[in-house]
């Protein structure tokens, strides 16, 4: 495939990197001589520095031969105007992030089809929906959902008091018959693996469940981390994510806000009249003792500076606060947070990255491919059929090979958590969890 990329910041740097491993023709286009020079001394892509937005540098390129133009720079008016040239130049396929949400408002004049845009990604309000998640089912670190939230991955670290350690992952489904679940993944040691099920739990393994939606606070009990509810949120930052936050959140908890910048408290007060906007700095202790942060029950840094979030997250867990989301731009620090013990960690860049690797690969595959920020396994949901090698070879479900997780079945309308028990069926849609490079031979199997 052919791809042209607008954009070298944090998102398109990093989406080159991935699109360039995996052997993609790729172009970067950007008008920062040090972003260009970033890309050509790092990455396998043709770069041209230059303006994204206009015509002369677009027609560089021979749009016919184009699939996807990725329009991802940080101004909307650019990546607009960007993705519609390419689309009339022939792009097939266009992507363009955006921060403004209203293109898509009912009343809008304009929306992202008038610019010939196929897709939209929205990096914020991906981080904001996450955030979200994670404040409803508190003992966990990730949440994903699939086949219309009607099915969770949750992940939850397993510490030392949890009644699974030590325990094989069949030897807890045999004692919890009534919690259907499936353990997915399990990232140990920075290392993330497909389990079996003689597999043991271990000490501060993360442990990735699948289960339906009425099984998500019975599996919480059984690792040993019921939720709990949040009553009191502190938001450090009125950045567009932690606006984006707060405005969800101040209906129906106590909110407050930390900005050191006066002028933007006061902007943004107007219409955040719900919350507590507080102009100070949230690194300050003083200040954070006297608006009572031991009693905050979730902590959430969503500045834009990621040493800021790092710090101001440490200082909330050593005042005990029950829940620490932190926001990061990429993914430098990923391991040494997880082992400062920051609960859980969200990047609205990433997220914008595994969105379009997900459109792009499920295009390409002809299956729904998601990819995940800090585990490299990937989830499919292909459908079986009916003349695959599954059934003519007569298999069970205890001959598909370990590397491959077989998490649940969605057969019409029903979920099926899967046993050794169960029965695949013609058309039955799978979901799977897999190695990038097992993705093929699963593909052989069902397919």
């Amino acid at each position: 495939m052919n791809i042209v990329l607008v954009g070298a910041g944090e998102v398109g740097f990093n989406l080159s990197k991935v699109l360039s491993k995996e052997g993609y023709n790729l172009t970067v286009i950007d008008n920062n001589p040090s972003k260009c020079n970033r890309i050509k001394n790092t990455i396998d892509a043709k770069v041209i520095e230059g303006n994204g937005a206009s015509q002369r540098t677009l027609e560089q390129i021979d749009f016919k031969s184009i699939d996807y133009f990725l329009s991802l720079t940080t101004t909307d008016e650019i990546n607009l105007v960007a993705s519609s040239i390419a689309k009339k130049l022939g792009a097939r396929i266009v992507i363009a992030r955006l921060r403004s949400t209203e293109y898509v408002h009912k009343n809008a004049v304009v929306n992202p089809e008038t610019f010939g845009i196929d897709h939209v990604i929205y990096p914020e309000k991906a981080a904001q929906s996450e955030i979200l998640n994670l404040i409803r089912d508190t003992s966990a670190i990730e949440i994903k959902d699939f086949n219309d939230k009607k099915i969770k991955l949750i992940g939850i670290k397993l510490e030392q008091s949890s009644p699974l350690i030590g325990r094989s992952i069949n030897n807890v489904k045999l004692s919890n018959p009534y919690i259907k679940h499936q353990v997915a993944v399990i990232d140990r040691n920075d290392k993330t693996f497909i389990p079996h099920k003689e597999t043991i739990y271990n000490i501060e393994d993360v442990v990735y469940f699948i289960v339906n939606n009425a099984d998500v606070d019975n599996i919480q009990k059984m690792v040993g981390k019921p939720s709990f509810k949040v009553n009191n949120v502190m938001i450090l930052g009125l950045g567009k994510l932690g606006r984006l936050i707060a405005k969800s959140l101040q209906v129906d908890y106590n909110v407050k806000i930390l900005e050191i910048d006066k002028e933007k408290a006061k902007k943004y007060s107007v219409n955040l009249d719900e919350c507590l906007i507080l102009n100070a700095d949230g690194l300050d202790l003083e200040m954070l003792e006297s608006e009572n942060i031991h009693e905050i029950d979730c902590y959430i840094a969503a500045t834009e500076n990621e040493e800021t979030n790092m710090l101001a997250s440490m200082i909330a867990k050593n005042y005990n606060v029950k829940q620490v989301i932190m926001h990061i731009s990429t993914t430098n620090y990923l391991k040494s947070i997880r082992r400062i013990g920051v609960d859980a960690i969200i990047s609205k860049n990433i997220s914008a990255v595994n969105k379009i690797l997900n459109i792009i690969e499920s295009d390409k595959e002809e299956i729904m491919i998601s990819r995940f920020e800090d585990i490299d396994i990937d989830a499919i949901q292909l459908t079986v059929a009916s003349g695959c090698k599954y059934f003519t070879k007569n298999y069970t479900i205890n001959d598909i090979p370990e590397s491959i997780c077989l998490a649940a079945i969605i057969r019409q309308e029903d979920i099926i958590i899967p046993t050794l028990n169960t029965t695949l069926e013609y058309d039955d849609e799978l979901l799977l969890f897999l190695k990038p490079d097992i993705i093929t031979k699963a593909e052989n199997l069902f397919q």
